[in-house]
Formats: C-alpha cells, sequence, structure tokens
C-alpha cells in the first residue's frame, strides 16, 4: 500500500536526519512518531474523499428510492392497475437503481492503494448491490475472496446473505457453520433474521425437530414475534404455516421466496358515482 511506504520513508527519513543530526537518543522514537502521524493524516484526507463519494451515492439511492415509494403510493391509491405488471415495472426500477449504485464502485476502487481495510468495504459495497441484482456468480465470488478483500459482513442481513447462497448451493453444513460463527455477535433481537433463516433451512431440509430446537434457543436469547409464532408452529406440528414473511424486505431480499405483490385499495360507489376508498 502506499500510505505504509509514504510512512516507511518518513519514519527512515526523520530517524535517519536524527542519526546524521548526532542525537544519541530517540531517534527511532521520533521516526515512529512520523510513521503514525502520516498514517493518521492519510487516513484522515482518505476517509473524508470516501464519505463525499458515499454521500453523492446515498443521495442517488435515497431520491431513486422516493420515486419508487411514489410509484406504489399511486398504485395502492389508484384502481384499475394490473399488480403483475406494476411489480415488474417497480423491481425494474429497484434494478436500475442498484446498477447506478454500482457505477459509484470505481471511484471508491481508486482510494484502495490508500487505505490497507479499503478494499473489503468495497466488497461489501459491491456485494450488497450485486446480490440485489441477483449477479450470484459474482456473489459467490466475493464470499471466496481472500481476507484482505473478502466482504466484512458485521450486519445481519450480510451473514443472512453467504447462509442463502450456501443453501443455494446445497452446502447445507457451510450455512449451519457461518450461522454458528456469526450469530454470537449479534446481541438480543439483532440476530432474529438469521435464527428464522436457520431455522427455514431446516425446515425445508424436513429437520423440524432440529428447527424447533433452535427457535426455542431463540426464544431464550430474545423476544421476537416472529419467532414465537413459527415455534409455535412447529411445536403443533404445523410446518406448512412456517413463515418468515414477517421480516419484510431483509426476508424477502434473500431472494428465497417471492413477496405478495402490491395491494390497491377497494374502492366503491358514493351517492353522486363518485369513488371512494375502502
Amino acid at each position: 500500500m502506499i500510505s505504509l511506504l509514504i510512512s516507511f520513508a518518513i519514519w527512515g527519513i526523520i530517524s535517519g536526519t536524527c542519526m546524521a543530526a548526532g542525537v544519541k537518543h530517540g531517534s527511532i522514537a521520533y521516526g515512529i512518531l512520523g510513521f503514525i502521524l502520516s498514517q493518521v493524516v492519510i487516513s484522515l484526507v482518505t476517509r473524508r474523499k470516501f464519505k463525499a463519494i458515499n454521500n453523492e451515492m446515498q443521495e442517488a439511492l435515497g431520491a431513486g428510492q422516493k420515486k419508487i415509494q411514489h410509484k406504489i403510493h399511486q398504485f395502492q391509491s389508484k384502481p384499475g392497475g394490473n399488480p403483475r405488471l406494476i411489480q415488474k415495472q417497480l423491481e425494474a426500477d429497484q434494478q436500475a437503481l442498484f446498477r447506478q449504485a454500482l457505477d459509484f464502485i470505481p471511484k471508491f476502487e481508486a482510494y484502495k492503494k490508500w487505505n490497507i481495510l479499503m478494499g473489503k468495504q468495497i466488497s461489501t459495497m459491491r456485494l450488497q448491490f450485486l446480490y440485489q441484482l441477483k449477479e450470484f456468480d459474482q456473489v459467490d465470488e466475493i464470499f471466496k475472496q481472500n481476507f484482505m478483500s473478502s466482504p466484512v459482513l458485521s450486519d445481519p442481513l450480510l451473514v443472512a446473505m453467504k447462509m442463502a447462497r450456501q443453501y443455494a448451493g446445497k452446502d447445507i453444513a457451510g450455512a449451519e457453520k457461518t450461522f454458528k460463527r456469526h450469530i454470537r455477535w449479534f446481541r438480543d433481537d439483532r440476530g432474529a433474521l438469521l435464527y428464522g433463516l436457520m431455522s427455514w433451512i431446516l425446515v425445508k431440509e424436513k429437520k423440524t425437530d432440529e428447527a424447533r430446537d433452535l427457535l426455542a434457543k431463540a426464544k431464550d436469547k430474545m423476544y421476537n414475534e416472529i419467532i414465537n409464532r413459527n415455534w409455535e408452529m412447529l411445536s403443533n406440528n404445523r410446518a406448512k404455516s412456517f413463515s418468515n414473511a414477517g421480516f419484510g424486505d431483509p426476508w424477502y431480499s434473500l431472494y428465497l421466496e417471492n413477496p405478495p405483490a402490491p395491494k390497491q385499495q377497494r374502492v366503491r360507489m358514493n351517492a353522486k358515482g363518485q369513488q371512494r376508498p375502502f
């Protein structure tokens, strides 16, 4: 990394200068101090530039999401539309938005050489956008990258994405291993989605007893209505009623199940023949 080379060079210059000037004590310490200060300065400058690009990207994403929400509101308030057609239009808008976000990645790439951990941050962003675009071949490659370039799985949804890809690849043992490795870091109900996903996988694998036991452990650690309901369903031999739909967008963003189509308001006619929503 260029930043490390510059800092080591500053260390060497300062230490060498002190020795040449006849400084008997502290020449190495001064060099180390120069190394640390140069790293701090480079990190601050890089972070500021990274943040500026990130803010620009977030503004673009926010504006796009507002347009999509406006379309959803229009559809729900006006009768007569085709729900399936509207769903396809909304999905196309989402896809275009994620591709727009991917266009920002090269701007971040320029700063990888200045920060040793920048590659991990960039991989994390790219992973999220590619996953939503269903570019799963590229997603799987990102998960296989080495430590310096692998994504940071600090969010439950990112861990769930890895588990979902392992399940899709029929690597059930791998999904369970990923779950056990990361679930310990999510306190209270932050791990609810992971418990919901792992139990869903077990149900799909006809391991309902194991799924029920896992949900029982989750119940002891948190209060979550979805976890509680699914535990009740499995406890009463109603595996077909098991559902993670209550997790909403985070669950459907894993693309393991299809979300319901947006619903329109029902309308009725008043005495003047005007349409009124129920």
